[in-house]
């Protein structure tokens, strides 16, 4: 008489659940970072502007400044650090979201889907921001920032996104199995990217050997094919867009349906192992 039955939504009103519990989960996993937003937003900016420095400083100190593309040399650096830090940002923060065996999961609404959904957008969302503010601050205080097609560059970050996206979802899916071997496996992939990335050269200037060092990375096409997009006198003939997306829809799929699994034998214990 007393008990609660569930109520069962279907179309838009559970479309409309789905999103508002995105938009709550995004939020918390922003403020996770630091209780003001704001706040959170301008370590992100610091981040990216020490990297921008220290790259700049290196090229220079190093002589390597003559092995970029004809062009803003600053950009050159933005363009290879943005995606670099969104890819590892988003599989750093999927593969640590919120398990089966989570507390948050203990209430109705929530699921490992919505979670994993909040921390992915969460991730892009201030990174996005932090792009915008600092090409803005540097059109504004330094120089005119020209890109010849915006909307190409956006994609390429968007699809490192997507890549960093999959490989956090098998991340995920292995770490209760795996705790140890996918803690090292997550630090050894963010060190090898600072270098397989490919930001700190181009894949046209690379002898074939060199390259296929490289070219197994998705985030080294995304890098590769954003300066195509950003530089007009740069013509990328050793990276492609679709090998990223390809990688990015298998690995999707793979952390999906090990998810899936992983979901279906959680235990309490995982909790305290991760």
């Amino acid at each position: 008489m007393f008990q609660q039955r569930p109520r069962y939504r279907r179309g838009l009103s559970s479309f409309l659940t789905i999103f508002e519990l995105v938009y709550h989960s995004i939020v918390r996993d922003v403020r996770k970072m630091h209780g003001n937003a704001v706040i959170a937003l301008g370590l992100n900016m610091l981040q990216v502007i020490f990297f921008v420095l220290s790259f700049y400083l290196l090229f220079n100190l190093l002589g390597m400044r003559r092995a970029a593309i004809r062009g803003d040399f600053m950009l050159y650096i933005m363009s290879g650090i943005f995606l670099f830090l969104t890819h590892t940002k988003t599989m750093g923060a999927v593969s640590g979201s919120e398990g089966p065996s989570s507390a948050m999961m203990k209430h109705a609404p929530m699921t490992t889907f919505v979670s994993i959904l909040s921390t992915a957008f969460g991730a892009l969302y201030i990174q996005l921001l932090s792009l915008f503010l600092c090409l803005f601050i540097y059109d504004v205080l330094i120089a005119p920032v020209v890109i010849i097609d915006m909307a190409g560059a956006f994609m390429m970050l968007i699809l490192a996104w997507f890549t960093g996206v999959g490989v956090g979802m098998v991340v995920l899916a292995l770490t209760p199995w795996f705790p140890n071997f996918v803690m090292m496996f997550k630090t050894l992939y963010q060190r090898a990217n600072m270098i397989a990335s490919g930001k700190m050269f181009v894949a046209n200037s690379l002898p074939p050997f060199m390259l296929n060092m490289f070219d197994w990375n998705p985030l080294f096409h995304c890098i590769d094919q954003a300066r195509g997009y950003v530089f007009i006198n740069y013509f990328p003939r050793n990276s492609n867009w679709e090998y990223p997306l390809w990688v990015g829809l298998v690995l999707l799929m793979i952390g999906l349906m090990g998810e899936f699994y992983t979901r279906r034998h959680a235990s309490l214990s995982w909790q305290a192992r991760r």
